[in-house]
């Protein structure tokens, strides 16, 4: 059986529970205190972040690492294209994400109030960049529900939280966050503490 050491309100350790969510398969998910850590969270994860996934003897971290191996090993649905070429795009947009959105998810958590603004102007930026995509396509990579959905959703979710309002021209964004945000895993992959995170 595999156990996820999750954060409550971690937006990576959301992602994993919303894959094992999709996949429907049998685990276990372990909160863990972000300001308490587990002593064996450091033995796990040289970085002492979570989430953790441990099968057996194997130990992974980094959200993407963890949610390609899931995919991997339980194909259906599966999450990551079937084609070498949209693999490899799938794993840029994935690459592009961590670099260009999430990487300010740190400095909007504990920045100063100036950095705190910068980071949200960034994000709000770069998403207003990508919404017309989906004035076209229901999802990321069109009309199938796919890894970068699962990538990009805990940070949709939390925009209200980061106290980051969107322009009039992503509107096609908020349509296509809400309907991530209507998929019956993504709603069982939530935490007490994430459910508050919106009106």
């Amino acid at each position: 059986m595999m156990t996820l050491y999750s954060g409550t309100t971690c937006p990576f350790s959301q992602r994993c529970r919303i894959v094992l969510y999709e996949k429907g398969m049998d685990f276990q998910i372990t909160d863990v205190d972000l300001f308490n850590k587990p002593e064996d969270l450091a033995v796990m994860n040289p970085y002492n972040r979570v989430p953790v996934l441990v099968e057996r003897d194997l130990v992974l971290y980094e959200s993407n690492i963890i949610n390609e191996y899931i995919d991997d090993r339980f194909p259906h649905p599966q999450l990551m294209p079937a084609d070498p070429v949209m693999r490899a795009r799938a794993r840029l947009f994935l690459y592009r994400f961590e670099n260009e959105l999430f990487c300010h998810v740190d400095t909007l958590e504990k920045g100063s109030p100036k950095t705190v603004e910068k980071a949200r102007q960034i994000i709000r930026d770069n998403l207003t960049v990508i919404a017309p995509v989906f004035a076209k396509q229901k999802y990321m990579l069109g009309e199938e529900f796919s890894m970068l959905d699962v990538a990009i959703a805990p940070l949709l979710w939390r925009l209200e939280h980061y106290g980051i309002e969107l322009p009039r021209q992503a509107a096609p964004l908020a349509k296509y966050a809400e309907r991530l945000f209507s998929r019956p895993a993504f709603i069982d992959a939530m935490t007490p503490s994430e459910k508050v995170m919106r009106k």
